[in-house]
């Protein structure tokens, strides 16, 4: 937030004849906080479906708002570009289509995996995600879709794809990126001084 001081010609009322050689000054606050590539960005958001059930909140039991490096794919891409050049205080619902969001559904079922390919120890849940080597040798991103007995069944469709998305988004901070953030490509916590490995 910047103070700039506006200095300007008294108004001599009735009539606002400009008194020659008068002035007045008046301070006016102004936002300099934009959301733009490179800085990090704090926010609130609801995440609802197309008949409102809520997916995802930052706002549940007065949680801390989200941060992401703008410009650097931390968030979907639809949500991103909705956020593109807004500034503090704003307030938008942010509409994103599965093309800009999580993706397209596709057709492959969810392939069975023994339970004894994963570490001991490791509990799975529906909607785990971590990457696993294709043939390619190339990492590919998965998701538990079930569970059952000593089958895991993986599916390579996020668990929103193929759904709009609906963000209700307050952007509450902007903070410039500290050097490793940048680095890294993501912010380190909501003040970027968190302890952080790589």
């Amino acid at each position: 937030m910047v103070t700039v001081v506006i200095r300007a010609p008294t108004l001599n009322t009735p009539g606002h004849v400009v008194v020659p050689g008068e002035f007045y000054e008046r301070e006016k606050t102004v936002s300099l906080e934009v959301v733009e590539a490179d800085k990090v960005i704090l926010i609130h958001y609801t995440l609802t479906d197309d008949e409102g059930t809520v997916l995802d909140s930052s706002r549940d039991d007065e949680g801390e708002p989200l941060p992401y490096l703008h410009g650097h794919q931390n968030i979907v891409p639809g949500l991103e570009a909705g956020l593109d050049g807004k500034k503090v205080g704003d307030k938008l619902v942010v509409d994103v289509a599965p093309e800009d969001g999580y993706g397209v559904r596709h057709d492959e079922p969810p392939q069975p995996v023994p339970r004894e390919a994963f570490p001991e120890g490791v509990e799975l849940e529906p909607e785990m995600s971590f990457f696993v080597e294709a043939p390619n040798g190339q990492p590919v991103q998965v998701f538990v879709a079930s569970v059952e007995d000593d089958v895991v069944f993986l599916d390579t469709n996020h668990p929103l794809a193929g759904k709009t998305l609906h963000f209700d988004v307050e952007i509450v901070g902007v903070r410039e990126p500290h050097p490793s953030e940048l680095e890294h490509g993501h912010p380190h916590g909501i003040e970027g001084g968190e302890h952080h490995h790589h």
